[in-house]
Order: C-alpha cells, then sequence, then structure tokens
C-alpha cells in the first residue's frame, strides 16, 4: 500500500517538479519506505512506498520497454499467476505491480479484467500520448483526481490536491448534507468542489489534460446463464475452497501480517482460516470499551483467538483515548466519514503496527453473505419491505437552519441503479447498493486512512471477485434463514471454529461515543456550534441541547457536529491538531 499522484497538462507543457513534490509531500503518510517520481513530456508521475512484496527491488515508478511507466497503490495478488502466463516478458523487478504493465501492452485498457486484488493504478503511455487510471472493482484503495484549466491531477487522497494548490479548500453544499445524515458521501463528487472519485471499477484515459474514454469494471457479477449454488452442502463444500484461497492470496507479502479480530462472525471466519493456511499462531488485535455502557467484546474475542491457536492482543479503548486523539482521527479523514468505528480502529491500528505491517480485516463480508438487519427489511414484499436509510441523522431534531432537504438524492440514485437490474432479488438489489456507496465511501475510506494514518496496508479478503462471483448470486435462503443473516458464512464457521457461536445473538458493534459526550455535553456543546464550518449550520441553541441530551439520536448527531467540527479545522482551514478535543476548539480558528 502506497500513495500515488502525478499530472498531466493541457498545453503539452512538462508538470512542473514542485508540484510533483508538493503531491509526493502530502501523501508520505502512506509511503515511509522511499519516494519516486517520473516525468516525461506532459506527465508527470510520484509515488510514495510503503514496501510490502520485493522489499528491495520493487521501487516505483516501474518501467516496460521505453514508453511504458506505472505507479500504484495497492497489491495484486495474484501477480504469481500472471507472470506465469506471461513468462516471456522481460521482468525487471519481483514486484506484485510489474505484470499490469505487460498486461496493458497486451489487452489495452481491457488490462484490468486479469487483475485480482485491490488497487489504484496511473500509467503514462508515452506513444500513445496518455495517462491511464484505473480502480479495482470494489473500490478497496481510493483514487481522486480534479481538472482544471491548465491541467488533469490525480492522488491517492483529496488532501494532496488541496495541499499542492490545484483545488481550494471549500466544501460542496449537496455533499455536506450527506456527510451529516449519511455519515459518509455518494457517488463520484467529494466534498470538496472539483475533487471527483475514480468510481470504483472504472479506468479512465487522458489525453491532452482531458478525460477522452471511461471503461467500467463491476465488482458483482452479471446474471448466471447456469444454475447456481442451491443445496447447502455443496455452497459450504464451494465456500470452503474459494475462501481458503482468497485468504491465501491475502497473505502474500514479504512483511509479518496480523488481523483486526472483533469477535463476530466476519473477523472470526477470517481468523478460522488464517490459522489453518498458517504454521505459526495468527496475531490477533481486538479493541473494547472498559467500564462503559456498551458491549465489551473482548471477552468473546479471547475465547475465539484461544480456539484457533492465535495470539491476542487486547487493546482497551478509553474515554481519554477518545478525548486525546480525536483531533488527530478526524484529521486522516480527508474524505470524510463520521463512522465512530473510526476511533477503535485507529488506535488499533496504532498498536499493530508495533508488530506488523499488514492487517487483514473482514470487511465485505455482511455486503456479499447478506448480514445486515436493514437487508432482512428490505426483503419484505409491499408494502411491508423498508426502504434503506430512509431516515438522517437530522431528520425531525430541529437543529439545522436548514431543514435537511436532499441530501437522499444521491444514494436514491444508486438506489434505482441497484434496484433496475431486474434479475436480482430485493435482498441482492439492497447488497448491491451497499457495495456501491456504503462500502467504498464509509468502510473501506475508514479502513485505508487509519491504518496508512500509522503506515499499514489493510486487505480484505472477502472482497475478491472470485468470492464475489460465488456469494452474490446464492439463493437467498443461503443468506438469510431463521432471522439469521449470512446464513450460509455461519453455518461454514459453526463447523470450522465452534467455539465463535455463530448463531449466538450478538449485541451490534458499538462505540460509546455518545456516553462519552454527554459527560462533557454542557461544555462541549457550546465549543461545537460556535465553530466556523458548524455555526452557520446549526441553531446556536437546539445544537447544544444535542450535546446533553440523552436521547440515542440527539447523541449521534451531537457526535456527527463533533466529528466535523473538527474535519473543517484540518480540512478547509488548514489547521494541524493542537493537543485533545477541548485545546483544539478552543484554539484560534
Amino acid at each position: 500500500m502506497c500513495g500515488i499522484a502525478g499530472a498531466m497538462s493541457r498545453d503539452g507543457s512538462p508538470v512542473a517538479p514542485d508540484l510533483l513534490a508538493r503531491l509526493a509531500a502530502a501523501l508520505g503518510h502512506r509511503g515511509p519506505d522511499g519516494q519516486g517520481t517520473h516525468q516525461r513530456d506532459d506527465v508527470g508521475l510520484a509515488h510514495a512506498r510503503l514496501a510490502i512484496i520485493d522489499l528491495q527491488g520493487g521501487h516505483q515508478p516501474l518501467f516496460a520497454g521505453d514508453d511504458l511507466a506505472l505507479v500504484a497503490n495497492g497489491e495484486i495478488y495474484n501477480y504469481r499467476e500472471l507472470r506465469a502466463e506471461m513468462p516471456g516478458e522481460p521482468y525487471r523487478t519481483l514486484s506484485d505491480c510489474e505484470p499490469p504493465l505487460y498486461l496493458y501492452r497486451r489487452r489495452g485498457l481491457a488490462f484490468t479484467d486479469a487483475l485480482r486484488g485491490m488497487y489504484a493504478i496511473a500509467l503514462h503511455d508515452a506513444r500513445a500520448g496518455r495517462l491511464v487510471l484505473a480502480r479495482d472493482p470494489f473500490g478497496i484503495k481510493p483514487l481522486y483526481y480534479a481538472e482544471t484549466d491548465r491541467l488533469f491531477a490525480f492522488a491517492s487522497e483529496p488532501a494532496a490536491l488541496v495541499a499542492a494548490g490545484i483545488v481550494p479548500p471549500k466544501v460542496a453544499e449537496a455533499p455536506r448534507e450527506e456527510l451529516l445524515n449519511l455519515q459518509f458521501t455518494t457517488g463520484a463528487a467529494t466534498i470538496f468542489p472539483g475533487i471527483l472519485r475514480v468510481l470504483p471499477g472504472e479506468t479512465l484515459v487522458v489525453e491532452r489534460g482531458r478525460i477522452v474514454d471511461r471503461r467500467r469494471l463491476s465488482a458483482l457479477p452479471p446474471p448466471r446463464t447456469g444454475p447456481a449454488v442451491r443445496r447447502e452442502s455443496v455452497a459450504v463444500q464451494a465456500f470452503d475452497q474459494l475462501f481458503a484461497e482468497t485468504v491465501e492470496l491475502h497473505q502474500r507479502s514479504d512483511v509479518p501480517y496480523g488481523m483486526f479480530l472483533s469477535g463476530g462472525v466476519d473477523s472470526s471466519a477470517v481468523l478460522a482460516m488464517m490459522a489453518r493456511l498458517n504454521p505459526q499462531p495468527v496475531l490477533a488485535f481486538t479493541a473494547g470499551f472498559p467500564e462503559t455502557g456498551v458491549p465489551d467484546e473482548r471477552e468473546h474475542a479471547r475465547a475465539v483467538a484461544r480456539a484457533a491457536g492465535a495470539e491476542h492482543v487486547e487493546v482497551a479503548v478509553t474515554e481519554k483515548d477518545f478525548w486525546d486523539h480525536l483531533p488527530a482521527i478526524a484529521a486522516c479523514m480527508d474524505d470524510p466519514a463520521a463512522d465512530y468505528a473510526v476511533v477503535p480502529t485507529w488506535l488499533l491500528a496504532r498498536e499493530a503496527r508495533k508488530s506488523v505491517t499488514v492487517i487483514l480485516s473482514g470487511e465485505g463480508g455482511d455486503e456479499l453473505f447478506g448480514g445486515y438487519g436493514r437487508y432482512r427489511h428490505a426483503m419484505r414484499p409491499w408494502p411491508f419491505a423498508k426502504p434503506m436509510r430512509r431516515k438522517g441523522t437530522f431528520d425531525g431534531l430541529n437543529v439545522l437552519r436548514q431543514p435537511p432537504g436532499a441530501w437522499r438524492d444521491g444514494f436514491a440514485r444508486a438506489e434505482a441503479a441497484a434496484a433496475g437490474q431486474k434479475w436480482r432479488t430485493r435482498l441482492q438489489a439492497a447488497q448491491a447498493l451497499d457495495i456501491a456507496d456504503w462500502l467504498p465511501n464509509d468502510l473501506l475510506t475508514k479502513l485505508d486512512r487509519c491504518l496508512m494514518a500509522h503506515g499499514m496496508e489493510g486487505r480484505v479478503p472477502f472482497l475478491d471477485v472470485a468470492l464475489a462471483a460465488f456469494a452474490f448470486p446464492l439463493p437467498d435462503r443461503l443468506k438469510v434463514r431463521r432471522g439469521h443473516g449470512k446464513w450460509l458464512l455461519r453455518e461454514w464457521l459453526r463447523r470450522t471454529l465452534p467455539a465463535s457461536q455463530p448463531f449466538t445473538p450478538k449485541r451490534g458493534f458499538t462505540v460509546p461515543v455518545g456516553e462519552w459526550i454527554a459527560r462533557h455535553g454542557a461544555m462541549l456543546g457550546p465549543m461545537v456550534v460556535a465553530q466556523p464550518g458548524v455555526v452557520e449550520l446549526v441553531d446556536p441553541e437546539a445544537g447544544r441541547h444535542l450535546f446533553t441530551s440523552g436521547d440515542k439520536r440527539a447523541r449521534f448527531a451531537a457526535w456527527t457536529l463533533l466529528f466535523y467540527a473538527l474535519w473543517y479545522r484540518r480540512h478547509v482551514l488548514g489547521r494541524m491538531p493542537e493537543g485533545d478535543v477541548f485545546a483544539t476548539l478552543t484554539a484560534a480558528p
């Protein structure tokens, strides 16, 4: 995992070296193991490296012939197989990111069809005079771009485009409404006007500083032409084989790796398979919240780790940790997601970095195997079905100066697109909807930024195109049965690691941010509602009341405003965190 950036001028002039230097400097935390640049004709590329595979020889940019140059962020897990399929190519390194150069030479823009991994790739084809950007189908690795009257620029993080002076630090109204009410933003538009996402699975072709072509590779399979797996026993066996394959691929690394264990079904499944595949004990990290009113999963995770023979590291996340580190956590989320799970994720990564460089995590299990309770609501027949995310965070609270309006428009467009595939069941449409936006723009953004803040790589073995091709078309009854989501995954885990108790009802994962905020609400509320970026949005009296309310929705709204206030200070005002939450909020804007 690394950071990439670059630019292509519109008038054919060389890209200024100082622009590349500013982009690379802004991404330095993503690549502590070295930097590299490429400049030729009207294109410049920059790379900040976190060394994972081919530690000595895998420096980037990578080259093929005298016309192709590439920088990449991520991992191509099937690189060994790709090299074996192209044995005659003059490879210069053992890097997993070198085969895409030769795939491009052979297949053109279809080169991504053969890739199995997570990636954001920038490739300069000097002979064709074009720049090619490509992002993996699930959007595991981030990639952003901006077009100005002078150039086309791209980077792994929007903050780099702002820091380089390409785009000013302003806030777009519609994505801001989405963030406040959905906790993430949708589609290509980011919260920064003029900065767009390369969509999951998208390949862009840029010539003379303008996008001239687009191609999209779906994470989900097309309608089946043959019979889907329907028998329970066959499905469990097929999953076992595929999951073993994908976890083995995700363990390919020349540096130490471990995993995040919550004790839930998804992370327990990852641990079970890692334990089978590794001769040494797996290093598993679990977060818990002592002396709070929320469930502490450490005891159960401890039992699961013991049964799997894992080495278990427990991280106690305290109220002091929350106040001390939240400014830095919000600062790392430049593409913001007001998901309170950023807190334990960031703190787990800080601890894990002392031992490992790579972490495997369970994101994607719910989306592929039908785990969320909202899916079961969506499966109900009309008129009993409930649309997902039908109520925004601030709906009915009478806190915002302008009532929430168009916050659901982007989500509704994705909703219509997911349901527009008539062959899909209601469950599959709900899964596809989450895979389109919630997964890449919340869960995967959180994992990427929180780990990269500590120079770590996060891997998600459930989000594998081969596993998705198996899981998504499964009949609904193999996903949801007797009130249990992820039925197939639970059944496999029951057979594989019984101590995980996959059919025992679990209390949902919760971070006690509302509890912590309420203890200091009388002091914190006035600080937050007076902050730049918040003061113009919120009625002061109603906003202050959020921070002392015992209502669950009000407390989540208070968390959202606190996160947004800290984010705004860092990414719009350009102020670095100054101590804990209280010191940061009372510092001069």
